[in-house]
């Protein structure tokens, strides 16, 4: 049968594959159209199969706001090429498009969501790998709810989102800063009351084996001194033997610094002041609170070095972040 280049373009504008996908496609149905489309879709899957172990580490985040709901969706694939071309980039917005009109619950369900053409969001994905010969993923959705909502996408690469609910509509300048701050500084709660007890729990046990291993640390850098030794010449067995060959220890000395690490650093370690270590500990995840809660963060946009909570409330005091979501490919 004859494929005539009109054929191939008309698949083409059907389903956005190559020019040889097309041809090859409308050949194997025997001119029937959607034959071919199905040929295409159905490379589309094995393309997608084969790739499945690769990284999608490149892509685009898209945000889409609407009235008190707003949604935050990547689509990743394997390289920065890819990720600016444009079909991919409509695929991006499209998907983003209907996830804000559908407000699906999570992310298997958004790609169940139907498309306008009527393919799923799933199959759309998956078509767009068979295109491209690269791994397509959706790698995040989000959709939150709340009476103002800001939403922040770097513009210089694209792979880096952030939603910030608010209780009310607060001023455009630092609605929008506090969203960029969310997307820059990636804050684990709003504050140090919503902090998820499992991140407080690793935080402390964290804290706790830092402290004693500096306690027992100082105890044996002190024993070594004391005998003329170089803490920083032992701190590891490489550097001891590598010291060692280069003259800078003594074989005695490099036996006495073993002995010393072990005999000084187990007695101290069974004698920790239990109480003095739950202290700093404690000290360390309040620290860890100030730096990674949002309220508690040093606003980036002010040079006064407030807090975003200082910041927000100098801008309209009944002001409240509620929410926040935020995605970054490069994390």
């Amino acid at each position: 049968m004859n494929i005539t280049a009109a054929d191939v373009m008309k698949l083409r504008k059907m389903t956005s594959a190559g020019m040889m996908d097309c041809k090859n496609a409308l050949v194997e149905a025997e001119g029937d159209f959607n034959k071919a489309v199905e040929i295409i879709r159905e490379k589309g899957k094995l393309v997608a199969a084969k790739r499945a172990d690769r990284s999608a580490t490149e892509g685009a985040v898209k945000a889409r706001v609407a009235g008190g709901k707003a949604i935050l969706v990547c689509l990743g694939c394997e390289t920065d090429f890819v990720s600016q071309n444009a079909d991919f980039q409509q695929l991006v917005d499209a998907i983003a498009d209907v996830a804000i009109a559908q407000l699906p619950a999570d992310l298997e369900a958004l790609k169940a969501c139907k498309m306008a053409d009527g393919r799923t969001v799933e199959e759309a994905v998956t078509e767009q790998t068979g295109k491209t010969g690269e791994k397509h993923e959706l790698a995040y959705y989000a959709c939150i709810e709340a009476p103002y909502i800001r939403e922040y996408i770097h513009k210089i690469n694209g792979k880096l989102g952030a939603l910030v609910g608010f209780n009310k509509e607060v001023p455009l300048e630092i609605a929008k800063g506090i969203a960029m701050q969310v997307a820059s500084m990636n804050p684990v709660s709003i504050s140090a009351s919503d902090c998820p007890q499992s991140v407080l729990d690793t935080e402390k046990s964290v804290a706790i084996e830092k402290t004693k291993e500096e306690m027992v640390q100082k105890v044996v850098d002190a024993a070594l001194k004391k005998v003329g030794i170089n803490p920083a010449h032992v701190d590891s067995e490489d550097h001891i033997e590598s010291n060692t060959a280069k003259g800078w220890l003594t074989p005695e000395q490099a036996a006495q610094a073993r002995e010393i690490i072990k005999t000084v650093g187990t007695e101290k370690a069974a004698n920790l002041p239990a109480q003095m270590v739950e202290n700093i500990a404690n000290g360390r995840v309040q620290k860890f609170l100030k730096e990674n809660t949002l309220e508690e963060q040093e606003y980036q946009m002010s040079d006064s070095k407030e807090t975003v909570k200082a910041a927000l409330a100098a801008a309209d005091k009944e002001a409240k972040v509620l929410v926040f979501k935020r995605f970054s490919l490069n994390d």
